[in-house]
């Protein structure tokens, strides 16, 4: 196997149990507040596009090497959380919010090619098509190079929460994620 396709396959195989309502949001939510804590244990939150891989049980996400504090602040401390709040451009109606709390590896290495990952570029160029403008353009490639070489983040969740209707007035329904592997 290739080592782009070597990649994604690093985890032992699990699928969660999930009620389809919470398994939907993973598919179709465009973006995630993602979290993650500085130094000093402040939260800090960036909005996220997130990649849930039902198989392996467990969520990736990108940064770039440019703006790489997300992936430094998950290797200094692990925990760190994903909230879909907001069903913009999903498709679905009346979603509930759902909070991911877990655990995040960011390996200490820059991806900078799409090699095994041509699904998640289809994926954001879909739901992205504007930006398809500047990756196709020569000219802002070379310019922005620094943002296409990628930093990976693995988040495998430990806790789940979700709210029907997105209602955050109500008790939160749980899901406990058994450990495997």
């Amino acid at each position: 196997m290739t080592e782009a396709g070597d990649r994604k396959k690093t985890v032992s195989t699990r699928r969660m149990d999930l009620p389809p309502e919470v398994e939907e949001v993973f598919r179709e939510f465009r973006t995630c507040e993602f979290s993650t804590l500085a130094r000093d244990g402040t939260p800090i939150v960036w909005p996220t596009l997130p990649f849930w891989y039902p198989d392996e049980g467990r969520f990736l996400i990108t940064t770039s090497i440019g703006l790489p504090h997300k992936a430094l602040n998950a290797r200094r401390d692990p925990r760190v959380s994903l909230l879909f709040s907001d069903p913009t451009a999903s498709g679905l109606e009346n979603p509930p919010a759902v909070l991911v709390q877990g655990d995040a590896e960011a390996p200490d290495r820059v991806e900078s090619s799409v090699d095994g990952f041509e699904d998640e570029l289809r994926q954001v160029l879909r739901r992205q098509p504007a930006g398809g403008f500047y990756s196709s353009n020569p000219l802002a490639r070379y310019l922005f190079d620094w943002y296409y070489m990628r930093l990976m983040i693995h988040v495998t969740p430990r806790h789940i929460l979700w709210w029907p209707g997105g209602d955050f007035e109500r008790h939160p329904l749980e899901i406990e994620v058994d450990r495997v592997g």
